[in-house]
């Protein structure tokens, strides 16, 4: 490992902007751990990066358990012998109005795009404070600046994601602890797939016609982790060029 390659965990790393993370750092040098339940998905995106002369591994991970998270942070740890960088990146859209009731959907919603961030961050941190530093990037959205019908429970756990990434880093003074929080606009994924609800699908179809392709959150990601340590990029929105939202 050369002094610039930094080990990089990325959760939901089978697709989207993981997937386009995971290629982006690994065709930089990094070494890079990927997590996701798919790990057909994960086993073919690592035969590709060290097909290509990067360095790969994965392991299943469900960021809903918080054990199965330390769990990959250690096995990332003993695979590369350290943990740099934490990319807390998996997450579920599934939009409907909240008179829908969709109770079990919004449970999910909290369930993956909050806690899974806070296991994150509990799994990597004790790590990161022991080495003497590390990066952490959270990956919100838009949504955690505004919100939008149907969209109530998702705002709300990436507004979560947003006041978390800033608790942690205010809880760093000295910088030993990089926090960026990286909120793109629409983008391609399959984070629209999960959604059930007939009028929010509809409408997330039209919005989705500017998507930005995930390889622009994936450049978001790398110029933050590759700035100096006493550089702490905190915050960075990526929009479509031609979207309001």
């Amino acid at each position: 490992m050369t002094d610039a390659a930094k080990v990089v965990a990325i959760t939901g790393a089978s697709s989207g902007i993981g997937n386009a993370t995971a290629r982006r750092l690994a065709a930089d040098g990094h070494h890079v751990f990927l997590g996701a339940r798919r790990t057909d998905r994960l086993d073919a995106l690592t035969r590709e990066i060290t097909a290509s002369g990067g360095t790969a591994a994965f392991r299943r991970l469900d960021v809903t358990d918080a054990a199965d998270v330390n769990a990959f942070v250690t096995a990332a740890r003993e695979r590369y012998g350290r943990v740099d960088v934490m990319v807390n990146n998996a997450g579920v859209m599934p939009l409907s109005p909240l008179d829908a009731l969709r109770v079990d959907e919004w449970d999910r919603t909290i369930d993956v795009n909050v806690r899974g961030v806070l296991h994150g961050i509990a799994a990597a941190l004790p790590l990161m404070r022991a080495q003497g530093g590390g990066h952490f990037v959270n990956v919100a959205s838009v949504g955690a600046y505004e919100v939008s019908p149907t969209a109530a429970v998702y705002c709300a756990s990436k507004f979560a994601v947003r006041a978390i990434s800033e608790g942690l880093r205010q809880e760093s003074p000295d910088g030993s602890i990089r926090v960026t929080l990286v909120s793109p606009g629409v983008t391609e994924s399959e984070l629209a797939d999960g959604i059930n609800d007939p009028a929010a699908r509809g409408a997330m179809k039209a919005y989705r016609a500017v998507a930005l392709p995930a390889s622009a959150i994936a450049d978001a990601i790398t110029y933050a982790i590759s700035q100096p340590a006493r550089v702490d990029v905190n915050e960075i929105v990526v929009r479509p060029a031609a979207s309001a939202q």
